[in-house]
């Protein structure tokens, strides 16, 4: 097989494996966000070990060690993901999945944004289109909610400054995952060994299912990643700028057809007009990839 075509079944399996995650969490109730969340980090970091220990991966911790910049960037990066895994257990657990999708649907407009005020990139005239009809939706949905869709936002841009964090960072995934899980893992274990004295832990006491389930939070967050690090150096990023459309897709059709929330015509509305700022921004940077493949070529003949 290719290894272009490789790249875009491992992303579509990333991409797909997180869209689903609104059908996982529920499941482990009758936990709370924060027992779910400090578990998730826990098994987290337990799974991710695994994959090194089987890939026998260990030579970059010791170079890790070795640039405390690197490692002070990766401790923000772990609070930062703390937040963005926190509020979104929070909000599917409280039946708001649609409202988690619009964050991940805008997600590219506050990266956009970041690019501007923190690297000074230069937008193109469609690109500013687009942000311009994204935060008209933002505005649409605080009337439609009769409050700011905090959930959306608080997503959007805890996982845009993750992204931008990681970038300056320059580690791999899973190497990645394995020093923020760890920077996590006291205060993880510190809380559930609380809970577990307050008599209020469900791990251990609803049975072995019950406990795997919690578990397994684990594999499932070091799974997609792993994949998504196999497609991203396999595959352009406007690729994969495509395939990251998958993940809020699914959420948005696992909350309005299996959970049924409930979707007036002012929320479909708000909803509308991000599709088509995504639609203007994804058209324009199709556009500008092309016109840089197309003058690539020039600029080495000359």
């Amino acid at each position: 097989m290719p290894e272009s075509r490789r790249g875009v079944l491992y992303g579509i399996a990333a991409y797909t494996m997180w869209g689903l995650f609104p059908l996982y969490w529920p499941l482990l109730k009758p936990a709370g966000a924060l027992e779910i969340l400090a578990h998730r980090i826990a098994w987290s970091l337990v799974a991710v070990v695994a994959i090194l220990a089987v890939r026998r991966h260990w030579s970059w911790f010791r170079e890790l060690m070795r640039t405390p910049r690197k490692v002070g960037l990766l401790a923000l990066a772990a609070a930062i993901v703390t937040v963005n895994w926190g509020v979104y257990i929070y909000a599917v657990n409280t039946g708001h999945v649609v409202e988690s999708a619009l964050g991940y649907f805008i997600n590219p407009l506050v990266s956009v944004l970041f690019g501007v005020f923190l690297l000074k990139e230069r937008l193109r005239p469609w690109q500013w289109g687009a942000v311009g009809l994204g935060t008209l939706a933002v505005v649409v949905l605080t009337l439609d909610y009769g409050r700011l869709p905090w959930i959306a936002l608080v997503l959007a841009v805890s996982f845009g400054t993750y992204g931008l964090v990681k970038k300056i960072a320059q580690v791999g995934s899973a190497e990645s995952l394995t020093i923020e899980t760890l920077v996590l893992l006291l205060p993880a274990l510190g809380y559930l060994v609380y809970l577990q004295g307050q008599d209020g832990a469900t791990f251990g006491t609803l049975g072995a299912g019950h406990a795997l389930l919690l578990a397994g939070g684990g594999v499932i967050t070091a799974v997609p990643l792993l994949c998504f690090t196999s497609a991203a150096i396999r595959i352009p990023l406007t690729t994969i700028g495509l395939l990251q459309y998958i993940a809020p897709v699914l959420q948005f059709i696992v909350g309005v057809f299996v959970v049924q929330e409930v979707m007036p015509p002012s929320r479909w509305a708000g909803f509308a007009i991000v599709w088509l700022a995504l639609s203007v921004f994804t058209w324009d940077s199709l556009r500008a990839a092309r016109a840089a493949r197309r003058t690539a070529p020039e600029a080495v003949t000359v």
